[in-house]
């Protein structure tokens, strides 16, 4: 027996992973991770680097990808809610500039697997919530880019009044504001 259950999104490759909890009077356990049941799910990376954050609520950050040096990520909050997104920049991909979003939780422990070629972002639903993803390459400042959050082609659904969320109340990063519009003609990644 597995000890994750995948969930396969309508965009190839993208998966919700959800680890066996196990619980008692004393709390739980589970395992975040592991190569040879990752490897069973279809998910043979190499992890090379761990990220942590802390936000507020109604902070959003991205939708963000690096030029070169392509990160796949595996995502997760460990304290609070967010509503997480992929874009698949993938140019030779049937659903190139579609997004899949959901919302990974404390509560939940759902992991969001992303493969390299995707755009990523997400919004905090409650303060202080604490967000950590594994990276199959290093981060290269030099490499970084993105696609403004709210770009009218790719139209992704944050989940604005929810939960007192409200789009004018969001906090977002001067580089995040400024960040390039999607084309459908380009070509998001140096292979």
């Amino acid at each position: 027996m597995s000890r994750f259950k995948e969930t396969k999104t309508f965009i190839k490759d993208l998966i919700i992973v959800e680890p066996t909890i196990f619980g008692d009077d004393r709390g739980f356990f589970m395992e975040t991770y592991n190569k040879e049941e990752f490897q069973k799910l279809g998910i043979n990376e190499n992890f090379v680097q761990d990220n942590h954050s802390k936000s507020k609520k109604n902070v959003l950050r991205g939708l963000h990808f690096q030029k070169e040096f392509s990160q796949g990520k595996l995502v997760r909050v460990i304290k609070g809610r967010v509503w997480d997104v992929a874009v698949d920049l993938r140019n030779n991909s049937p659903t190139f500039g579609k997004w899949f979003g959901l919302e990974l939780s404390e509560k939940n422990k759902k992991m969001f697997y992303i493969p390299k070629n995707f755009a990523h972002g997400f919004l905090t639903l409650e303060d202080d919530t604490e967000f950590q993803y594994k990276c199959t390459d290093f981060y290269h400042p030099e490499a970084e880019s993105g696609i403004i959050w709210n770009d009218e082609v790719i139209g992704i659904e944050w989940p604005f009044n929810v939960n007192g969320l409200n789009e004018k109340d969001i906090i977002i990063s001067e580089k995040d504001k400024n960040l390039e519009k999607f084309s459908i003609e380009k070509k998001y990644f140096k292979l």
